[in-house]
């Protein structure tokens, strides 16, 4: 028994020199259970935490040798919770704590298109009239619906406008996509818009904004060499700056599989590095003087590492980006010490690296695609081709290879690409193979044109870039034109993603036929999914639209209002219906500024419009609940009614109405207090009774009841 008991400790010690890529999965582990805490942790919860840590490195030093792989993994556990604690206080700063409508001053750090195609500034240095600095957002997002601009905008212009400021909005449901945290962990502190001119108040200050104004006159260089969708592609791939695209194009890549490309992700920074490292090592071959006294190779490594560092710089150093660089700083330090380049230990160290310094990119799509695809390259690139060599001729392995690296990075992806997009691309690999090798040469001619650039010689190679630029949209239009193109996939629950990846990562990193088990880790997570139970009811933050699910989907309460929860409720249904059309579906009953509605045997009804708030009393004659987009203030409450006005929902968020024995519950979002949601108080689950059970279910000793 003793021996069976040691077995599993047995193979870990023995596994010793294969440990390290576990590292950075232990760390995440730590981070992610930071952010499932259901309360916002204190002082002496981190310092458990730190106690832990320091345990367990007490433990690996003197503790018996069989258990260090075991104390080294909850080290990294605590040492994760540490780092996304201390990350989380030191990004603090403001955020808008009401409405806010007025001049805002601010100088422009970033330039891009909204949801909505609309042009969008980010701003820094922001003064808002009548508002301390203490309390004024460090930045602030504002999106343009007013006139175009009359002199074109560049980062580090300071600038004036009069504009509707709030803060960063919450989940449109509860376990939804938080836009609040993100923008918590990004500094910004309240978003926007404006029908008004933008006034240019000050230009950019000399060494102000350099390399986003660097970024922004290589774009527009770019995009008048290349009018028109093909230069605003190129310019997106190659300086980040996406500023140009249309929305038209930015669905069909994204309905194709191939806004990736847009990413300025692991593949942009492969191409252009590898561009520079092989035309540097190969330029010096030819001049045999020089290649006989140096190591070309080693050359080439240092070159490319400084390109990629620019690129980094310029491109904005998102998620991906920076993960690929520091893949590539490793793989060329690896050159240089003359050591193997591309191995799990060094996406193993890039991640450890981005987690400790940027904990909170675990929760990103961009952290979660660009690692699962080099994982899964990295694992299946030498036995697909061993397997390719044994059966097809040589001159079929390269485009044999890659088809076959296609195959592997979308596998690796998929699961994380639905989770976050609610959408299954069906021809994304054909797409992919028929684009891949032309976005290398489209990466290569960028290098080219801004070396030719200084004496005018870049219009053979600005050429090259828009035929590849027009041909990789030409496919994006049509593969997301097909029949079938997308398959709408609903969001999962909150177990998984983190199955599926925890799962899959043990399959590839464990040598051993253990890895089995990560297998079925992830067929449980896929089990999960398949059985994830969508909310039948929902309310949207600002009370003007209920969603109620029926057999033929989701049917909205109105076609217009709370768009973007709209949008989001029917991409985590799996549904492809516009807002307009998921409001003709039966669920709804009534006029439009009286919508009435039946949950679990409760009756609900949803007011607009300027008469709302005297139609309240009315409405609580025919219903068990409303839902009124207002204040009713210091009204009187309605007996027998319970009525969700904007001073519940502001205090509770967008809510989910979910049916349980004797009535419905309403989950609010902000149900658990965390650092970024601020001061806002916790708001409880409500329990709402049927009507013939309210009397002896509801009495004064049942808190869960609500008030009327």
């Amino acid at each position: 028994m003793r021996d069976r008991a040691m077995a599993p400790l047995v193979a870990l010690e023995q596994a010793r020199g294969l440990l390290f890529p576990f590292v950075p999965v232990f760390l995440a582990l730590g981070i992610g259970l930071w952010f499932a805490l259901p309360f916002e942790p204190g002082l002496g919860f981190y310092l458990g935490a730190a106690g832990v840590a320091v345990g367990m490195t007490a433990a690996w030093r003197w503790g018996p040798e069989v258990l260090h792989p075991v104390v080294v993994a909850l080290a990294c556990v605590a040492a994760g919770v540490l780092s996304i604690g201390l990350r989380a206080h030191l990004v603090q700063a403001p955020m808008l704590a009401y409405p806010y409508y007025g001049p805002v001053q601010g100088r422009i750090i970033d330039i891009d298109r909204s949801g909505s195609d609309s042009l969008r500034l980010t701003m820094d240095q922001v003064v808002l009239a009548d508002m301390p600095a203490g309390r004024t957002p460090a930045t602030v997002r504002v999106s343009l619906r007013g006139p175009p601009p009359l002199v074109p905008f560049e980062p580090g212009q300071t600038v004036l406008v009069t504009a509707r400021l709030a803060a960063p909005e919450g989940p449109s449901e509860p376990g939804g996509f938080d836009f609040r945290r993100m923008a918590y962990f990004n500094g910004l502190g309240a978003v926007g818009y404006t029908n008004s001119p933008v006034v240019l108040w000050q230009p950019p200050e000399g060494g102000s904004e350099v390399i986003n104004r660097l970024r922004s006159r290589l774009s527009k260089a770019i995009t008048t060499a290349v009018p028109g969708d093909s230069g605003a592609f190129a310019s997106g791939v190659m300086t980040g700056d996406r500023s140009e695209i249309s929305a038209a194009t930015v669905k069909a890549l994204r309905d194709s599989s191939l806004a990736h490309l847009l990413a300025i992700s692991g593949m942009n920074m492969a191409f252009i590095t590898a561009f520079v490292f092989a035309v540097t090592r190969y330029g010096i071959a030819l001049v045999p003087v020089v290649a006989l006294r140096v190591n070309s190779k080693k050359i080439a490594a240092v070159i490319a590492f400084g390109v990629a560092l620019f690129y980094l710089l310029l491109s904005g150093a998102n998620v991906a980006t920076t993960r690929a660089f520091l893949m590539v700083t490793v793989m060329l330090g690896a050159v240089l010490l003359d050591r193997q380049a591309l191995t799990f230990r060094s996406v193993a160290l890039a991640a450890l690296v981005l987690l400790v310094v940027q904990p909170e990119s675990l929760t990103e799509p961009g952290f979660q695609l660009s690692f699962a695809a080099t994982i899964a390259l990295i694992a299946g690139f030498g036995p697909t081709q061993a397997w390719l060599k044994a059966r097809i001729p040589g001159w079929a392995m390269v485009p044999a290879m890659l088809v076959a690296t296609s195959v592997l990075a979308g596998l690796a992806t998929a699961p994380f690409a639905a989770a976050t997009f609610n959408r299954f691309t069906d021809y994304g690999l054909l797409a992919n193979v028929m684009t891949v090798p032309f976005m290398s040469l489209l990466m290569g001619a960028g290098a080219v044109a801004a070396l030719l650039a200084p004496i005018g010689l870049a219009y053979p190679a600005l050429w090259v870039m828009d035929q590849c630029a027009r041909w990789i949209l030409l496919v994006a239009h049509w593969i997301a034109g097909l029949e079938g193109a997308v398959t709408p996939i609903p969001a999962p629950g909150p177990w998984v993603v983190p199955l599926i990846a925890l799962g899959g990562l043990w399959l590839v990193l464990w040598a051993g036929r253990a890895r089995v088990a990560g297998g079925a880790v992830m067929a449980v997570g896929l089990v999960l999914w398949l059985m994830v139970d969508r909310p039948v009811g929902l309310i949207s933050s600002d009370g003007t639209l209920v969603g109620l699910m029926g057999p033929e989907g989701r049917a909205l309460s109105s076609p217009k209002g709370a768009g973007f929860s709209a949008r989001s409720w029917l991409e985590d249904d799996g549904d492809l219906t516009l807002p307009a059309d998921a409001a003709l579906r039966p669920g709804f009953a009534g006029p439009k500024a009286a919508r009435a509605f039946e949950i679990a045997g409760l009756r609900g009804e949803v007011l607009s419009g300027k008469t709302a708030l005297d139609e309240v009393a009315a409405a609580c004659g025919r219903a068990d609940f409303v839902v009124v987009p207002a204040s009713l203030g210091v009204a009187e409450p309605v007996p027998g009614c319970v009525i969700i006005d904007r001073t519940v929902l502001d205090r509770s968020g967008a809510l989910a109405v979910q049916p349980v024995a004797g009535g419905v519950r309403l989950v609010p979002v902000r149900r658990v207090a965390r650092i970024w949601l601020g001061d806002r108080p916790v708001v409880p689950e409500i329990y709402l009774p049927l009507p013939d059970l309210r009397v002896s279910s509801c009495g004064s000793d049942q808190p869960a009841c609500p008030a009327p």
